[in-house]
């Protein structure tokens, strides 16, 4: 890792800067991309990225990582409190050359809202002490498992786009492989093949992105488990734990928290 030292008076110099912003229910920051490593913080609300490497569900208390470069985009789902931090590339090189989700400990959390109110009051200093810190914390984040891959096969991709619009939360694999004009066993190699995971646990994460979204607006976790396809509310909740380590009730705490 880079080390950080002193930090010129220019912020535009400085190896880690920082942005925050408020963005309305359904706002999309159209394709883009940046010279620097990006840093997406959710401080509340749920945003939907999109990269060539798939779709990235961030809820509050996570967080994503997009390399230098990385073409991007994003939908708000519902308000959405966003706090960024941008490196540049030799500071950026540890993190690596492909995005994640990480988890954001309340450690890091309070790091990355320093940094974000150091850089907008010009405390060069502060920022100088705290970046190391701050990069020591966000290589130890653990990731998170919200990354719904999009395949490039037409066949796959028109079945992964139906699962995307929500419409077919009871159609079973043989039912979307005769809408799509392949057998069931060639959508299922493909999605190991294309995705690395198989058709239910790739369901599982669209059904999960489609929740955050729907509890981003308020709704109540026994609609949102019903709408998600889920026969009862307990089930849906094993499912929510097992890959956010949270209950939906948990999950609700965090996302109310006042702004800072």
């Amino acid at each position: 890792m880079s080390q950080i030292g002193h930090y010129p008076r220019r912020r535009s110099s400085w190896p880690i800067t920082a942005l925050a912003k408020v963005y309305s229910g359904g706002w999309h920051v159209t394709p883009h991309r940046h010279r620097r490593g990006q840093l997406i913080y959710a401080r509340s609300g749920v945003m939907r990225v999109t990269t060539r490497e798939g779709i990235w569900i961030v809820p509050p208390q996570r967080a994503l990582w997009i390399p230098v470069g990385m073409q991007h985009e994003i939908h708000m789902e519902g308000q959405v409190e966003v706090r960024m931090l941008y490196l540049d590339p030799p500071t950026s090189a540890p993190f690596g050359s492909h995005c994640r989700v990480l988890s954001v400990a309340p450690l890091l959390r309070e790091l990355i809202l320093a940094a974000v109110r150091a850089h907008l009051e010009k405390q060069a200093e502060r920022m100088a002490m705290l970046a190391p810190l701050l990069l020591h914390e966000l290589q130890a984040a653990d990731q998170v498992a919200l990354h719904i891959p999009v395949p490039s096969d037409p066949r796959l991709r028109k079945v992964c786009l139906r699962l995307l619009a929500g419409t077919s939360h009871e159609e079973t694999l043989e039912q979307l492989a005769a809408r799509a004009g392949a057998s069931s066993r060639t959508l299922a190699r493909l999605f190991e093949s294309e995705l690395h995971m198989s058709f239910v646990r790739w369901r599982q994460h669209v059904r999960l992105a489609q929740a955050l979204s729907q509890m981003s607006l308020g709704r109540p976790v026994k609609t949102v488990a019903r709408d998600a396809g889920y026969a009862s509310c307990s089930a849906f909740i094993g499912m929510f734990r097992r890959v956010l380590g949270v209950t939906p009730t948990e999950y609700l705490r965090y996302a109310v928290q006042p702004s800072a």
